[in-house]
């Protein structure tokens, strides 16, 4: 527990170094959105409008590469470097990765109420669930805040309000800043894409049906 507390301290020492030296942040802070569920307008035979639809959004830290080889190791060192002592992956960089959306989705067959969550990452080899939380998120790091969490530091499972594997391929280039974007949208469904090195893995979600 005082490594990780000791880690995230470090963390939180360079970014403000880094700051107070009038630098960018070595981790921007990024923001992925997409719009589902809406009917597209036209006015004058140019694109007016998305009435009815619902935003769903992800805001996280985006560390880069910068030469490292292999982000995310092999065998049973797999993933150690970018958990840094966390039981699970931020998805990021700094604080805490948050997902956002106006409705209610699906993700495999399990239902995601409208809200505000937590976004985490159970990385196994070729195996990575998609975890979504209701752990708060600290906005400055706290090490005396047991309620709210910086980065995955001090997650627990007891939180979760959802878990859903996660497809995962091998890519034939390499990313260098970690990315997250939503991909194969349509009107109703899409993907959560995460890519970073030369890993991408992906989950499928649709907008959850209306309840009468």
């Amino acid at each position: 527990m005082r490594q990780i507390v000791a880690t995230a301290g470090a963390v939180m020492i360079a970014a403000g170094v880094i700051l107070a030296q009038g630098q960018r942040p070595a981790s921007p802070t990024g923001t992925a959105s997409v719009q589902l569920g809406g009917t597209v307008t036209m006015a004058n035979g140019e694109y007016s409008g998305y009435p009815g639809g619902k935003w769903i959004d992800v805001t996280y830290g985006r560390p880069l590469i910068r030469q490292r080889a292999d982000i995310f190791g092999t065998g049973a060192d797999y993933g150690k470097s970018v958990l840094a002592g966390a039981p699970v992956w931020r998805v990021g960089a700094n604080q805490t990765t948050r997902f956002k959306t106006e409705t209610a989705l699906m993700f495999g067959g399990k239902k995601l109420a409208a809200g505000e969550y937590s976004m985490f990452i159970d990385l196994k080899p070729k195996a990575w669930t998609l975890i979504f939380s209701t752990w708060p998120a600290q906005q400055r790091y706290d090490a005396n805040n047991k309620d709210a969490l910086w980065g995955a530091f001090n997650y627990t499972p007891d939180k979760d309000v959802l878990r859903t594997p996660m497809t995962v391929t091998t890519l034939t280039y390499t990313v260098d800043q970690l990315t997250i974007l939503f991909v194969d949208a349509t009107k109703t469904t899409a993907k959560l894409a995460v890519m970073w090195d030369k890993t991408m893995a992906t989950a499928a979600f649709s907008l959850a049906p209306s309840t009468p």
